[in-house]
């Protein structure tokens, strides 16, 4: 029997700790859906069947590990989404951003309270928000751009509030916070962000 070639050894190796590292990163967000908002290295190497030397072997630290989870809750994020189109009317438009904000918000509920509860002490999380941010500076910057030019210097702080109204920590206090229901809760943002809006009528 001829032995594998350098490379296809290689390419196994390789393919083996690619395996590995995924499973890893669906362990530890696995435990997070359940409701373990902290897993221990020891909990996230039991569940992706892997020794913890492995893991840390893959992943040096949790900051490193943070930024995998992290990508793959993006991917997510980005997989569900669907842009709305800029030119419905007003109601229209806010009605299905917020309709999908509740919708994405609450794909991503248990990932963002286990981050809110790290991210003072973790550089790599506050680095996650911050993508989660952008992708709803530039959402909303197509979606509502006749509403924020139309506001003239106060544009940008009414590109901020409707960020704000929209964003994790403002849907955490209303599911949370106010025990509603995510349909309420949508009720709600959609009620913020029409009033919002309206401020940028001429």
């Amino acid at each position: 029997m001829t032995a594998p070639a350098p490379e296809e050894r290689v390419d196994g190796r390789t393919a083996r700790a690619e395996r590995t590292r995924a499973a890893i990163v669906d362990a530890h967000l696995a435990l997070i859906n359940e409701g373990d908002l902290r897993p221990t290295g020891e909990r996230i190497a039991e569940r992706a069947g892997v020794s913890l030397r492995a893991l840390w072997t893959n992943f040096k630290d949790m900051e490193t590990l943070f930024e995998a989870s992290g990508a793959q809750v993006l991917a997510a994020y980005d997989a569900a989404f669907t842009p709305v189109p800029p030119d419905l009317p007003r109601a229209e438009r806010v009605a299905r951003y917020c309709r999908q904000r509740a919708r994405l918000l609450q794909l991503i509920a248990m990932p963002a309270r286990a981050a809110a509860m790290r991210e003072p002490f973790s550089p790599q999380l506050r680095r996650n928000r911050q993508k989660h941010v952008e992708r709803l500076r530039e959402e909303v910057d197509v979606l509502f751009a006749a509403e924020f030019a139309a506001a003239g210097p106060a544009g940008a702080t009414l590109r901020n509030a409707v960020m704000a109204a929209s964003m994790w920590p403002a849907w955490s206090m209303l599911r949370d916070g106010l025990s509603l229901s995510a349909t309420e809760a949508e009720a709600v943002m959609t009620r913020t962000i029409t009033a919002l809006l309206m401020t940028a009528e001429p």
